[in-house]
């Protein structure tokens, strides 16, 4: 009697086994509360601030426009005269919009549409009496590689000098009542995109430098056959006349 209830209590407590661990393989909610269990029995628990804390990379920022400056030594081509059509029609197409006066010039200028020029590697700008120190970001980027293609052309320290930015349409009226040359109606200067250099002034003075002059030729004959300007040699205002297109 006495075997035969111990085989009957044995052969239950087998099947019952057998019977939660089927349970508990086809049933994942009872797995995970039996595995939870199993934790606290042994002292074990995951809170959130035990988790290190994963920080999200940020975001890498798009590297700038890495300027190499071209060896011009033997370069050969000759500077040519572009169309003053040309220079306005780039100048509208690409241009800040038509700057009537300071107060559109200065919100411009706010708003990041023109930024200044002051000085930069091979050039200086002088003090302006009938234009702003402002270009646009992309006139103000090829100005800046003009001059660095000059220093690196001429050597040392040397620089040219830009003598003139942008200009409203109130100081282009009035240049005009003074200057019988300055151009009648819309300038490209009044976009953003036009400035001028002088042939004459070299390393901060004045001089009638023929070789300095030619190299700088060269170095604005190469940006313009790279697509890069428009230029107009001015002779009776001695500078160079330019708009990025």
């Amino acid at each position: 009697m006495k075997k035969t209830t111990l085989f009957f209590v044995f052969s239950f407590l087998t099947i019952f086994s057998l019977g939660t661990l089927a349970m508990v393989a086809y049933q994942p909610s009872l797995k995970k509360q039996l595995s939870e269990n199993y934790l606290s029995l042994l002292d074990f628990s995951i809170n959130s601030e035990d988790l290190e804390e994963t920080e999200t990379p940020e975001s890498i920022p798009a590297p700038e426009e890495i300027f190499i400056v071209p060896d011009l030594k033997d370069y050969k081509a000759r500077l040519r005269k572009d169309a003053y059509s040309n220079h306005l029609s780039a100048a509208q197409e690409n241009g800040a919009g038509l700057i009537m006066d300071e107060v559109g010039l200065f919100q411009l200028v706010k708003d990041g549409a023109l930024l200044e020029i002051d000085a930069g590697l091979g050039y200086e700008v002088e003090k302006l009496t009938h234009s702003h120190p402002y270009l646009t970001p992309e006139a103000k980027k090829v100005l800046g590689q003009i001059g660095k293609t000059y220093q690196a052309l001429v050597g040392g320290d040397s620089f040219f000098t830009v003598t003139s930015g942008t200009r409203t349409i109130e100081q282009q009226k009035k240049l005009g009542r003074r200057n019988r040359n300055a151009t009648k109606g819309n300038s490209s200067h009044s976009f953003g995109l036009s400035f001028d250099i002088s042939y004459i002034r070299f390393d901060g003075e004045k001089s009638w430098d023929w070789k300095k002059q030619k190299q700088l030729e060269k170095v604005l004959s190469h940006f313009q056959k790279e697509n890069k300007i428009y230029v107009i040699k001015e002779r009776k205002q001695n500078c160079f006349h330019i708009t990025v297109r």
